[in-house]
């Protein structure tokens, strides 16, 4: 009986983890207006009552998949190793290897790619994605930068235009694989990052023009 009682609290602890990780099936493949908190469920083996234990809307449930996300590539990042002198460049492609590891997941591009066609339409929706990802990864890579411009193994220049350069050319690679997969330009992101890290890192240091 007590074995039972176990396996049962066990399955209870993980379901809010099942519940997300249904969720972003779900958006993935339905879009956020067309994504039904029934059909979550029914992915995650669960009654659609058992969500609002959860999970009160679904944008909180949205709030969640997003928060669920940005967990990973935080704790990621925050363990990068190298002095502060060196890690900006140390933890280069270390990041961007994760980057392309994470984004080789299709649900990743799909989640950003609903959140570009749909958030015009729901701006709470581009909003929790800016908020809980874009604003936490962002912050914690440009002050990364930062560091690196302070002891001079980066040159100085803005550090959110230089995000920009750093994360555009991942973004646009996995949002290209996940539209066109079957085209031959389609590129390996893992290919892509080593061949971007070393661009960057050459491009990043002082005293070239």
């Amino acid at each position: 009986m007590k074995e039972q009682e176990s396996k049962w609290s066990r399955r209870k602890d993980a379901r809010p983890q099942e519940i997300i990780e249904a969720a972003m099936d779900e958006f993935v493949a339905k879009g956020y207006a067309n994504a039904k908190l029934a059909d979550v469920a029914k992915r995650a083996g669960v009654v659609k009552g058992t969500i609002y234990r959860y999970f009160e809307t679904k944008a909180d449930l949205f709030r969640a998949v997003a928060r669920y996300l940005v967990a990973e590539h935080l704790s990621t990042i925050e363990g990068v190793p190298g002095s502060p002198a060196t890690d900006a460049i140390t933890a280069l492609p270390l990041v961007l290897s994760h980057v392309a590891g994470k984004m080789s997941d299709s649900r990743l591009p799909g989640i950003v790619r609903m959140v570009l066609v749909e958030g015009r339409t729901f701006p709470d929706l581009a909003a929790v994605w800016h908020d809980e990802v874009i604003a936490k990864v962002a912050g914690l890579l440009t002050s990364t930068i930062e560091r690196g411009q302070s002891t001079g193994a980066i040159r100085k220049g803005d550090p959110a235009l230089m995000l920009f350069s750093i994360m555009g050319p991942m973004l646009l690679g996995a949002l290209f694989r996940d539209t066109f997969p079957g085209s031959p330009f389609a590129p390996d992101l893992q290919a892509l990052a080593a061949q971007h890290s070393d661009l960057l890192i050459h491009g990043v240091s002082p005293g070239r023009s």
